[in-house]
């Protein structure tokens, strides 16, 4: 079995709706940089506070992102752990359809041909 299927962490089909939407994308690159407030994430944004932090939500409940009291604020972190479970599976399927590919290219080359 893949390894990033027999890790738990954050629904695949969750996790990649989530970043089907280029403002969560935007999100997940921003905090790559470090910690940030939903006000903070909203700056670059023509939405408001309340649109940014119904995205972190989102990008909260599939597991890729989450939130902490400090004070007053709630800077929002990236689980970068959980980030690349999703490099892990998108690899995965790289190697097999190259693996998939390579075959079929030695069947029709002939080199693989059983004679």
């Amino acid at each position: 079995m893949p390894s990033s299927l027999a890790t738990p962490g954050p629904d695949l089909d969750s996790a990649f709706a989530a970043l089907g939407d280029p403002v969560r994308r935007a999100l997940v690159t921003r905090l790559t940089r470090g910690d940030a407030t939903v006000g903070e994430l909203a700056e670059p944004f023509d939405l408001t506070p309340q649109a940014i932090s119904h995205h972190v939500g989102v990008l909260r409940r599939c597991g890729l992102v989450e939130q902490r009291r400090e004070g007053t604020r709630r800077p929002c972190r990236l689980r970068a752990d959980q980030l690349s479970l999703l490099s892990t599976w998108i690899d995965d399927q790289r190697r097999a359809w190259d693996d998939r590919l390579d075959a079929l290219e030695q069947h029709l080359t002939g080199d693989g041909a059983v004679r």
